[in-house]
């Protein structure tokens, strides 16, 4: 895998990383004293709360601003390829949804219910934005088309709008699957920041090869990637400042973005959060079979939880996540579509071996409590 000869002097690519990363410090820093004053905390008063003090949220607002503001900075190299200004329109759109109904939910802890309301609108602001995938490889052999069936929805001084249905819904319920997947990792100091950091930083990457160079794709990638870390000097445990109900679904989102604009690298975003999506997926089943709403009912089952509760602290648990994330994301950089699938496979497989084995483990507790 080889990598454009003009990456780093083109784009001034560490400086404009450093830039962004001591914004996203300062925007922290404004962002925690303005929830302390506004008394928008997370008070640790349920037994999924793993902190003993209160803590400020709107950490999410942080990024938000320090990647727009990076964003806005670099629009005209950002611009210079592939991407056009309705695609940042909608998808900036989407994250301001996404930061108003946050700051919602953390000041008056607004229902399940009303909660999805905001990421399904900021799902839809950036396919309006028209941020689609025409097509997709299909590993063994080919591409599978999902642009086949459009719906024209309306005409504008001679340009018909369509509805392209299977790339729409497809859009659609992967930014709602990706933004609820990295909502529920949200459960340790770090976690979710520094997992966002590592996908977005292997996205920017893959950008910059030979084979995939999309330099405009590439830098929104790493100032992404820059706003995370400088947020997670303050994220990093002990915590002093969260993401909030905002943040933890913007990154999902834009984590899922970044993947589509990157030409449908949906197998490489599958691979950075492929252990959070299979948690996410078996707390569904999990919650299913107890007779519980999984959307309406949450637990202290996660994987995480499960990993923090052998012992292992919420440092350790979280550098295994980033070990994991790192590992199976970079192996995307070498593989080829069957690979990939390979990849995932084995990935299954070690979340399938987990599953069993707090399985085995809870049944011999039983056991030996009665």
């Amino acid at each position: 895998m080889s990598f454009s000869a003009d990456l780093f002097a083109r784009y001034h690519s560490l400086v404009v990383f450093a830039a962004i990363f001591f914004t996203a410090v300062i925007f922290t820093w404004l962002a925690r004293r303005i929830a302390v004053a506004l008394n928008i905390v997370d008070r640790p008063v349920s037994v999924r709360k793993i902190h003993e003090n209160s803590i400020p949220l709107l950490g999410g607002i942080a990024i938000f601003f320090a990647f727009f503001s990076g964003l806005w900075i670099m629009k005209d190299r950002l611009l210079s390829g592939n991407l056009e200004p309705g695609h940042f329109m909608g998808f900036f759109s989407g994250a301001l949804i996404l930061m108003i109904g946050g700051f919602l939910d953390d000041k008056y802890d607004l229902k399940p219910g009303k909660q999805i309301i905001f990421p399904a609108l900021a799902a839809l602001a950036v396919i309006a934005g028209g941020v689609g995938i025409e097509k997709i490889t299909n590993p063994f052999g080919g591409l599978i088309l999902l642009d086949a069936f459009k719906i024209p929805v309306f005409a504008y001084e001679g340009i018909t709008h369509y509805f392209v249905l299977v790339s729409d819904l497809f859009v659609f319920f992967w930014l709602m699957g990706m933004m609820y997947t990295t909502k529920i990792l949200d459960g340790l100091d770090g976690l979710v920041t520094g997992v966002t950091a590592i996908g977005s930083f292997i996205i920017f990457l893959f950008t910059m090869t030979t084979k995939y160079y999309q330099p405009d794709v590439g830098l929104a990638a790493l100032i992404l990637s820059a706003a995370c870390l400088g947020f997670l000097v303050f994220n990093w445990h002990p915590a002093k400042i969260f993401l909030g109900e905002g943040g933890s679904l913007f990154l999902g989102y834009a984590l899922g973005t970044l993947a589509i604009i990157s030409g449908g690298k949906i197998a490489i975003a599958l691979l950075i959060l492929g252990i959070p999506i299979m948690d996410v997926v078996w707390a569904i089943i999990r919650r299913t079979r107890a007779g519980k709403n999984p959307f309406k009912f949450s637990d202290r089952e996660h994987l995480h939880h499960r990993i923090l509760d052998l012992g292992f602290g919420q440092r350790k648990t979280v550098l295994i996540y980033y070990f994991l994330s790192a590992a199976f994301g970079l192996s995307a950089l070498f593989l080829q579509s069957r690979g990939k699938i390979v990849a995932l496979a084995v990935l299954a497989m070690i979340m399938f071996l987990v599953v069993a084995g707090f399985g085995r483990l809870d049944s011999n507790v039983k056991i030996k409590n009665n």
